[in-house]
């Protein structure tokens, strides 16, 4: 009975880690505001876009601690009064309806109700579109994704995720850049190609680092420790998860510790030390009730059963498992449900309650069905014919043990079509790659063209402007040179000047002498003819 329990917590982790690597993480808010005190702030508020707000606000609060039937109700509110308000065109009142869409998909999907989250996601993304808000665009993108790889699809979820990374790499958004990423690295994680899925994941826990968000670089060294769990490599993964805790204890997120110490948990009980995967699992449920997260207390009832399971206290594991259930039973998640419901099944099937065990495998059996989950269905057949080989019911364990091989069949069918279509995928990806690396090496060439045309213009100015300096310094040399010489060339001409008015100084000089003796001189003659004329009559007068 032992193999069947382990085929059944197999599952059971496979869910665990699926929770602990999904694109948006369930943080509970800070206590501070009380959700009856935002109900009475709802209650006061008359205008519409402040009322439309509180109730997403309200509803966000109500799923993340797994109230979600009530959750429910604020989404539904919400949309009732963005649609009939004065102005149900707004801006506002569209992204209003939006959020009321998305915090729907989030619930169903917690529900697991997968059919009923997708439609809710795309009449979100529909808006949203409508709208142009990438951002918000692109988160729906992941959301999408979610769903599709929840349902098996993982063509489908990766092409939304690729989506989802596109966007915010044209916008710039480096958390969704992260995020989107961590998206695309659960793909790999799922397809067993773990070296993939951990580069996804350590790229984005540097792109946290780099934006400093705390939060997100312990969720990264979370979902990185949770590779390592899956290679069974402990060591490792308990460093991660401790790193991780750490970091939340210094934010104080007391829901993101409990998260944390379940993981750690689930480590020690890998190899097996039960006392210290009860220690952990023990202090999780009391931070998960104290913060009011009945999904996160179901699960650490879950580990804490499993504990006691494996330690042979069967009363213990019983009363967990039943715990577990009524509050699995009161959110409304049906996968966790079946958990429930398997492992009490095996449980009385210890302790020889075989009605008991019967009722809960049938009906773990039925709501598997439901949901589609082969995995399960195979576990519940095969502890039913376990059961009935217990009770020598031979022709029902035939019967049961041909269902389980059946299922078992199918489930490897379908392991060879995943591996198949992991194959597509990863020629896909390598196509991928290829184009992409072709274009980036288009790109590379045109860049390193241009850097060229770059530099041998560079080289060309920078030439042009060294001859012009030195044309400058030609001319420069030149005026100066000129200058000089029209210095000296002034100087001579004063100098000139000044000589030519020395020499005109005693030129005149020289003429007024000449002048003054010609006046001179003519006085003299004047006076010879006044003598002769006087002589020549005084001889006259004498004869």
């Amino acid at each position: 009975m032992e193999s069947k329990f382990q085929t059944i917590m197999k599952h059971f982790y496979k869910y665990l880690f699926f929770i602990a690597l999904i694109s948006f993480t369930k943080h509970v808010f800070s206590q501070s505001a009380k959700i009856d005190s935002l109900i009475e702030v709802l209650n006061r508020t008359k205008e519409d876009t402040s009322k439309i707000k509180m109730q997403n606000t309200i509803c966000t609060k109500l799923w993340r601690t797994g109230k979600y039937d009530t959750a429910i109700y604020y989404a539904t509110q919400a949309i009732y009064t963005s649609k009939n308000s004065k102005q149900p065109e707004s801006l506002q009142m569209k992204k209003g309806i939006a959020n009321a869409y998305d915090n729907l998909g989030i619930i169903y999907y917690c529900q697991g109700s997968y059919s009923k989250a997708m439609e809710e996601y795309f009449k979100a993304l529909k808006i949203k579109q409508k709208m142009g808000l990438k951002k918000g665009i692109a988160a729906s993108y992941g959301n999408i994704g979610i769903i599709y790889y929840s349902l098996g699809n993982y063509p489908k979820a990766l092409a939304n995720y690729e989506n989802s990374l596109k966007i915010n790499e044209e916008i710039g958004d480096n958390l969704g850049i992260a995020n989107a990423t961590e998206n695309i690295g659960l793909i790999y994680y799922i397809q067993g190609d773990y070296p993939k899925a951990l580069g996804g994941y350590f790229t984005a826990l540097k792109i946290f680092e780099k934006i400093d968000d705390k939060h997100g670089i312990a969720n990264s060294l979370k979902k990185i420790g949770v590779i390592y769990m899956s290679q069974a490599d402990y060591p490792k993964a308990l460093e991660n998860f401790l790193k991780a805790l750490k970091k939340e204890e210094e934010l104080e997120d007391n829901a993101a510790i409990a998260d944390s110490r379940i993981n750690i948990g689930n480590i020690y009980f890998f190899q097996n030390n039960y006392p210290g995967a009860l220690e952990q699992f023990i202090k999780a449920l009391k931070i998960k009730e104290a913060v009011g997260d009945k999904k996160g207390i179901t699960l650490a009832l879950l580990s804490i059963g499993n504990i006691y399971k494996n330690l042979g206290d069967f009363q213990a594991a019983l009363d967990a498992y039943l715990k577990s259930l009524r509050i699995e039973e009161e959110i409304g998640d049906k996968n966790g449900i079946t958990m429930c419901f398997l492992n009490i099944g095996l449980v009385n099937i210890k302790i020889k309650k075989f009605n008991e065990a019967r009722k809960y495998l049938a009906e773990a059996i039925l709501l598997s069905k439901s949901l589609g989950t082969k995995s399960n269905i195979e576990s519940g057949y095969e502890a039913l014919a376990d059961l009935d080989s217990v009770q020598g019911l031979w022709k029902l364990a035939y019967d049961h043990n041909k269902l389980y091989i059946s299922y078992r069949d199918s489930l490897l069918n379908e392991e060879n079509t995943k591996k198949t279509v992991q194959a597509q995928m990863n020629y896909e990806f390598d196509k991928k790659e290829q184009a992409t690396k072709l274009e980036q090496d288009k790109k590379d060439v045109i860049v390193a063209e241009e850097k060229q045309k770059h530099k041998i213009i560079i080289a060309s100015v920078s030439g042009g402007m060294f001859l012009v300096l030195i044309l400058a310094l030609v001319i420069f040399r030149s005026l100066r040179q000129n200058k000089k010489k029209n210095k000296i060339i002034t100087a001579q001409k004063e100098l000139v000047e000044e000589q030519k008015k020395i020499v005109d100084e005693k030129q005149k000089e020289v003429l007024d002498s000449i002048h003054y003796a010609k006046r001179i001189q003519t006085a003299l003659i004047t006076s010879e003819k006044y003598i002769d004329k006087n002589l020549n009559r005084l001889t006259k007068q004498n004869n």
